[in-house]
């Protein structure tokens, strides 16, 4: 039967990012958060918009350029974008120039302006200066030998307009100086100079309060800092390179000098100038960004890294080991006895450490195969992977080349295992490998045993401190197979077999889903009870959202735990409120992918690697796990899903208009107000140790 409904208005992913980084700016203002985490957050916004930049803006600004007005990126969508951007950041710089600095200044932690030095700190700044940074300044004034140099993406520049003549009587009078990236952003005083306080400097403000010095003989008019964003997403035609790696270490060159989508310059940059730099990296005037203070504010992390004040920091966290575990006995032994739940933070990482560990130093352990996706910079899992070469194991690492901005750092973790003879292999050609495998063969008796861990979050010690995941540990027959066969189609390409309990993007992941939400959809129809719970970080498959629109116009009732973009309409016809979106913004990035369907009293629940976008559906390797054990199901149930949509302090609620609003404590029936509940908090509380 047609729908009578008209073709739904989807929300806008883009203006769906940037409401996202709105909630995460809220918690610079959060009375409740040390203020140091709070100035971390700040921290977060910018390298946030920095990455949105970077991936998103590209065909915005080439519509802008373009004066394109038919196609769905066009001149309306970038002046949408542009002003959500706009008013972001200058939130962004009020919050750190009203609130977060000042209330700072008052627990003795100062960023020193030229202005604000004494004489000594000065004398000591200069010398700093003539010792540490002049010998690495080398200003280029432009005339027709010395055009407008390349700079690089995202790098802190000096513009300056100079009076006078040049040393051959020209009349040049711009000149470019490139901020060396070598140099520490923030410099801390001494505490001499700091009359027992911790008083930092800006590297900034140290080359600015210096800057004439550079121009000898030539009077500096004016100056400002300035900062280009370049678009930085890889784009690489795997069919038509002999060697990806190597493409790609040619593409990580070129990356830094893209083509321009973002300018940010001084608020008090002169007009003309601003002119002058938007000319040269040909960007329309929306695209400059005139900030009330430091350009990147993303450095100002170092500040929340070095100042010190245990009251002006998060009380450290230490995860527990999970409680499904038992101390001292083998991993091996007890995976074959039940399927052990892993959930991060709250539960260490490390027991995922301590199995690769036993795995390779176990003499009767014959192979490892792992995908490699993010990392981090913690060496330890490399390093036991290279110790089971050593000890004569197959190993066999898919690493994941083109994870975003992780190019590099996979691109060593691959020559290293190389190095030692591990078999590297680098995924399927035009698919990303985003699928969290590990899996053991181990010689027993006359048979081989299987043992397997996935997750929904990456082999990264330390995010896995700071991000919210859950992995298994299983030994689980069929579960095992299927990640055998799976690593067989990466490495071989041959044909992926029919799986037995995995589900497996780009194959059939997207179907099932599809399946899953019809068959809520007909029961509910029917007049059975229907019950769609989702966890995830992203919503932007249309395919999945029209199927979800349509469970909830038929009666199914849908709660969707959406961290980051959602383009689903709250307010389409006919949904009447069965479909409530919430986004939970706290001290943890939520991470973990959960999907629970319940029809008529039967429950189903996969963990998953993958959001519902179409990238993860459609051009990645991703892969989704049943949760059988009742007790398992029960638990995360409860941790990843009932807890959220009980929270009342850290969830934000998705409006019709896009907008999303923080859920407050209402009033019962007794006309009290409920107690305040955050998940995350009550989640650290549960496992602390």
């Amino acid at each position: 039967m047609r729908s009578t409904y008209p073709p739904l208005k989807l929300l806008n992913r883009d203006i769906s990012i940037l409401a996202f980084n709105e909630r995460v700016l809220s918690l610079a203002q959060n009375p409740d958060y040390p203020l140091l985490e709070r100035l971390r957050f700040l921290c977060i916004v910018s390298s946030n918009l920095d990455e949105f930049f970077e991936v998103r803006a590209a065909p915005h600004v080439d519509a802008m350029r373009e004066d394109e007005r038919k196609s769905d990126i066009n001149v309306q969508s970038y002046e949408a974008i542009s002003e959500a951007a706009h008013t972001l950041v200058d939130k962004q710089y009020q919050i750190f120039n009203t609130e977060l600095m000042p209330a700072l200044a008052k627990k003795g932690v100062y960023l020193v302006s030229h202005g604000d030095r004494t004489a000594e700190q000065r004398k000591w700044v200069a010398k700093y200066f003539e010792t540490e940074v002049r010998p690495l300044l080398v200003p280029v004034a432009l005339d027709p030998s010395h055009p407008f140099p390349q700079v690089a993406n995202k790098s802190l520049n000096f513009i300056v307009l100079l009076g006078g003549k040049d040393a051959f009587g020209r009349d040049n009078n711009i000149a470019i100086v490139k901020v060396p990236r070598v140099l520490p952003r923030l410099i801390k005083l001494p505490k001499i100079l700091s009359d027992k306080q911790q008083k930092f400097v800006s590297l900034s403000s140290v080359i600015r309060a210096h800057l004439a010095s550079l121009f000898t003989g030539r009077e500096v008019l004016n100056f400002s800092q300035f900062r280009v964003t370049r678009h930085s997403d890889l784009a690489v035609d795997e069919d038509d390179v002999k060697n990806l790696r190597t493409a790609l270490r040619q593409g990580l060159v070129q990356r830094n000098f893209g083509d321009a989508v973002r300018l940010e310059v001084s608020h008090g940059c002169d007009e003309k100038l601003a002119k002058f730099l938007l000319q040269q990296f040909d960007l329309p005037k929306q695209s400059l960004y005139r900030v009330n203070g430091l350009v990147n504010l993303a450095r100002l992390m170092q500040l929340a890294d070095l100042a010190e004040g245990n009251d002006l920091k998060f009380k450290p966290f230490e995860p527990k080991r999970s409680e499904q575990l038992v101390s001292g006995q083998s991993f091996f032994t007890q995976l074959k006895q039940r399927d052990i739940l892993i959930h991060q933070p709250y539960e260490s990482f490390e027991s995922v450490i301590d199995f690769l560990r036993e795995a390779v130093y176990d003499p009767d352990v014959l192979s490892i195969q792992q995908t490699i996706y993010r990392t981090g910079s913690d060496p330890r899992m490399l390093k036991l992977l290279q110790e089971a070469v050593r000890r004569g194991k197959e190993v066999m690492a898919v690493v994941e080349l083109k994870a975003r901005f992780d190019e590099e750092a996979n691109i060593n973790w691959a020559e290293d295992l190389e190095s030692v003879g591990a078999q590297v292999v680098y995924g399927v050609v035009g698919l990303k490998t985003h699928a969290k495998m590990l899996l053991v063969m181990r010689r027993e008796g006359a048979r081989l045993q299987h043992y397997g861990h996935v997750s929904t979050g990456n082999y990264n010690p330390r995010t896995a401190r700071l991000y919210t995941d859950v992995s298994m540990l299983t030994a689980d027959v069929q579960i095992t197979r299927d990640m055998e066969y799976l690593f067989r189609h990466i490495a071989s390409q041959i044909q992926l077999p029919r799986m037995q309990k995995l589900l497996v993007a780009p194959f059939n992941l997207h179907r099932q889903m599809l399946t899953k939400i019809r068959s809520a959809e007909l029961a509910a129809k029917a007049g059975k009870p229907a019950r769609i719970i989702l966890k995830m970080n992203a919503l932007t498959d249309v395919a999945l959202v029209q199927a979800l629109v349509n469970a909830g116009r038929a009666g199914v009732e849908i709660d969707l735990i959406l961290r980051g973009a959602c383009i689903l309409p709250v307010d389409a016809p006919g949904l009447d409120g069965r479909i409530r979106v919430r986004s939970i913004i706290g001290r943890l990035l939520e991470h973990s992918r959960v999907f629970y369907f319940k029809v008529d009293e039967v429950e189903h629940m996969w963990l998953s690697s993958a959001d519902w976008m179409n990238r993860n559906m459609m051009r990645r390797v991703e892969i989704a796990w049943p949760i059988v054990d009742a007790e398992n199901r029960a638990r995360v149930l409860l941790e990843c899903c009932q807890m959220y949509l009980d929270d009342n302090k850290d969830a934000w609620l998705l409006n019709a208009d896009g907008t999303y609003t923080l859920r407050p404590p209402v009033l019962t029936q007794s006309k009290a107000k409920e107690a305040e509940f955050s998940a995350q908090q009550q989640l650290l509380k549960k496992y602390e140790n």
